[in-house]
């Protein structure tokens, strides 16, 4: 994440959250994100510089008129103009990031050998918005390699519960006993 780039989100954060639409930029923003991920050579094609600035803007223009709102619209132009099309993504994680704590949202990632039933996820959500005192919105990964048990990371902080870190700390301990 650049600096420019974070910086540009930021401002946009709070200007939609001034103006009481950081939920509605946010969700749109992530649709366009996902658009932009999908369509990688949609953004080779905007910052293509034999193409005349002005239409490279039409395009993007064109792209999403009446779609976004205004402010989301010029973000883009403006990202476009300077350059920084490509740094949208990390736009979006500021913005985010941003909103989730003014909102008191934290994210976590659960990762399981297997795929967590509903009642399963909502359990460890419950119990994860217990210990954080935030509303949690929880990911999921699956990975064979844990074997067993659940590794959750949440908040920068990382909790294993997992076979494989178990594991790993008993051949730590066992590599630390002097005999």
């Amino acid at each position: 994440m650049t600096t420019a780039t974070s910086l540009y989100g930021q401002s946009l954060y709070d200007l939609a959250a001034e103006e009481g639409l950081s939920e509605e930029i946010l969700k749109q923003m992530e649709a366009v994100n996902v658009i932009f991920k999908e369509n990688p050579d949609y953004i080779t094609l905007l910052l293509e510089p034999s193409i005349p600035r002005r239409e490279r803007l039409g395009l993007l223009e064109e792209a999403f008129r009446d779609q976004l709102h205004p402010y989301l619209q010029n973000f883009l132009m403006i990202l476009l103009e300077n350059n920084l099309l490509r740094g949208f993504g990390s736009c979006c994680r500021t913005f985010r990031e941003s909103y989730n704590k003014d909102h008191g949202i934290e994210e976590a990632t659960v990762t399981s050998a297997v795929e967590l039933t509903d009642a399963q996820v909502d359990s460890l959500r419950a119990k994860l918005e217990q210990i954080s005192g935030k509303t949690v919105i929880l990911r999921q990964k699956v990975d064979g390699s844990v074997l067993g048990g659940l590794k959750v990371e949440i908040g920068g902080r990382l909790l294993d519960g997992t076979v494989m870190g178990r594991l790993a700390d008993l051949r730590k301990k066992v590599s630390e006993t002097v005999l």
